[in-house]
């Protein structure tokens, strides 16, 4: 079994997304770490404000295998691929991390590299494991969210019933 973290967001009837996207992991993948979920101002182009968190999961499924199957997962929520990269989502699910594997391929890149841009990445990741090490700079978790120099002034915690 691989363990992987995965980011998930939505700012399209937010609460609603999350939810069936971590019902629809808890039935493929079983038990689901769950780090608190943050609201924050969309990144990249005006919209509306971004529920994120960042979840935990034991797989067989190979790190390719896994980014088809959540690709699937949010086209079944109304996912449109046909928009800007940065546009509104109805459910975004990204491969964080898997296992300490470093991967760079056109179709997926692992660390990924978000985790240190941005606060509605790295914060929930941290929350969720802080004693998680970062493969590429052999950091924690919480070690780089305490030396975070990015913008987190946005980001408020929100309760979400998972």
């Amino acid at each position: 079994m691989s363990l992987a973290y995965l980011g998930i967001g939505s700012n399209v009837n937010s609460d609603e997304h999350i939810r069936a996207g971590v019902m629809a992991l808890r039935n493929a993948f079983g038990a689901v770490g769950l780090s608190p979920a943050y609201r924050s101002a969309a990144v990249g182009f005006s919209g509306n404000d971004f529920i994120n968190l960042a979840a935990r999961i034991e797989t067989r499924m190979q790190p390719l295998e896994l980014k088809e199957f959540l690709n699937a997962l949010e086209n079944s929520y109304g996912r449109r691929r046909d928009l800007p990269k940065f546009s509104d989502r109805t459910l975004d699910i990204d491969i964080l991390m898997y296992d300490d594997l470093h991967l760079h391929c056109p179709a997926l890149v692992l660390p990924r590299p978000e985790i240190l841009q941005y606060a509605h990445v790295l914060r929930p990741l941290a929350d969720l494991a802080p004693g998680l090490v970062h493969p590429a700079t052999l950091q924690r978790m919480s070690d780089h969210w305490r030396d975070f120099a990015g913008d987190s002034s946005g980001l408020v915690t929100v309760d979400l019933l998972l």
